[in-house]
């Protein structure tokens, strides 16, 4: 993936109206879902840029994984429905990313 334009984020709203966002990290498809890797934004400090500290116990900061799904006609960002559907999904994009480190 591409950054030359920088990284792309993605504001999602969760079950309890919380919205948050998140940087977008990689796509694949599998199996005809369109899965997504992304990782929780870290704010910056509006006058020197760097990354601000935050409670980590306030969130999670590992990877996010999430599938586009059609309702209505609209495109959604939802969770695996399984456990076995993200592991399955969440070792596809390790070998995606490993591979692209081995390449570099």
């Amino acid at each position: 993936m591409s950054e030359e334009f920088g990284p792309d984020f993605i504001s999602v709203t969760d079950e309890e109206g919380n919205e948050f966002e998140l940087e977008l990290v990689d796509t694949l498809e599998h199996n005809g879902v369109t899965y997504y890797a992304m990782f929780p934004a870290v704010a910056e400090d509006e006058e020197t840029g760097e990354p601000v500290d935050v409670d980590a116990d306030d969130e999670e900061y590992g990877l996010v994984i999430m599938k586009a799904i059609v309702e209505n006609g609209e495109e959604l960002l939802s969770t695996p429905d399984s456990d076995e559907e993200l592991d399955m999904v969440y070792n596809l994009f390790m070998e995606r990313f490993f591979e692209e480190e081995d390449e570099e």
